[in-house]
């Protein structure tokens, strides 16, 4: 249904995609989500376009207000390459997405959480019990609750998932209307600082929380070295952050329309850097789709390791 109900808004970029296909494909069209910090900086910077340039590639940046719709963009030809949480890939896989794993971040386990107002009565992962819980379905933190749920010996079942994108998820719990909320940064930090939100439970301990960059198969086989470029200047781009935290906070909060300060806690959470695919990460994956199924949340079992590449990326480009 919601592979369906997208195809209206992404019909546009589905028509751009052919032209760009049938023209040998000199545009690289990168899916991404403001609150990935380090692909906004790296838009706002324009360095990647400057790697590309002697290639004669160009550079078109697709905003998706989440992972799934971003999966989305990816599936029908909108994009090329994207850059999501753990969750997506699996329930986009469930649904006959094609794409493959080209690489993902170090874990980040501090960067999403479970957080009740500051003046709940919840205290303990087992207050969950019976309430209302806020999430955007099939993001990264889909898993953290689902593990945090099953430290306390409860069953997702026991809970009421309020499936919200993080705006209307906000807005929900600030009013009252969920009696949690399960978040990722930097609009975890945003609702700690500004509204004093509580932390009852991170990552840490249940989560990896890794993110992974997915790219159309056929477009991977065939530009290597357009996404080695991309690869590069994120690593170059990630080594600046992590060296200049408070200064490129500043550059990257207005673009995000977040404080400062706030940017810089969440930056603060993430291991940035592109990795190749290690068997290791590509087991903890399988074992959330594992989860996903056991569930009901996906329709059927999926083979993680049927999306993944034959040759990693610096292979390719040798």
């Amino acid at each position: 249904m919601l592979f369906r109900s997208l195809l209206r808004w992404t019909a546009p970029l589905l028509i751009a995609a052919s032209s760009l296909h049938a023209s040998a494909q000199t545009t690289l069209r990168i899916g991404f989500q403001k609150s990935a910090s380090l692909l906004t900086l790296q838009k706002s910077s324009g360095s990647l376009e400057k790697k590309l340039a002697p290639l004669g590639v160009t550079v078109k940046w697709v905003e998706f207000p989440a992972g799934p719709q971003l999966l989305e963009g990816l599936n029908v030809g909108a994009v090329d390459v994207g850059f999501v949480g753990e969750a997506p890939p699996i329930f986009a896989q469930a649904a006959g997405a094609r794409f493959v794993y080209i690489g993902f971040d170090p874990a980040a386990p501090e960067a999403e959480a479970i957080v009740v107002p500051k003046d709940s009565a919840i205290k303990t992962l087992a207050d969950l019990k019976g309430r209302k819980i806020a999430l955007n379905k099939g993001s990264n933190v889909h898993y953290l609750l689902v593990k945090a749920l099953e430290k306390q010996g409860l069953k997702y079942s026991d809970v009421q998932p309020v499936y919200l994108p993080p705006a209307d998820a906000r807005a929900a719990f600030e009013r009252g209307a969920v009696d949690a909320w399960v978040i990722w940064d930097p609009f975890l930090a945003a609702v700690e600082k500004q509204s004093g939100a509580r932390l009852l439970q991170d990552g840490r301990g249940l989560v990896n929380n890794y993110a992974y960059y997915l790219a159309e198969r056929g477009f991977a086989q065939q530009h290597p070295q357009v996404i080695q470029a991309l690869f590069d200047d994120n690593q170059a781009q990630a080594a600046h952050v992590k060296a200049n935290v408070k200064a490129a906070a500043a550059v990257i909060a207005p673009l995000q329309g977040l404080e400062p300060e706030v940017v810089e806690k969440s930056l603060t959470r993430y291991q940035f850097g592109v990795k190749p695919l290690t068997a290791a990460v590509a087991a903890e994956q399988q074992k959330i789709a594992d989860a996903f199924h056991a569930l009901g949340l996906i329709p059927k079992p999926i083979r993680v390791a049927d999306a993944l590449p034959t040759t990693t990326v610096a292979e390719a480009v040798r």
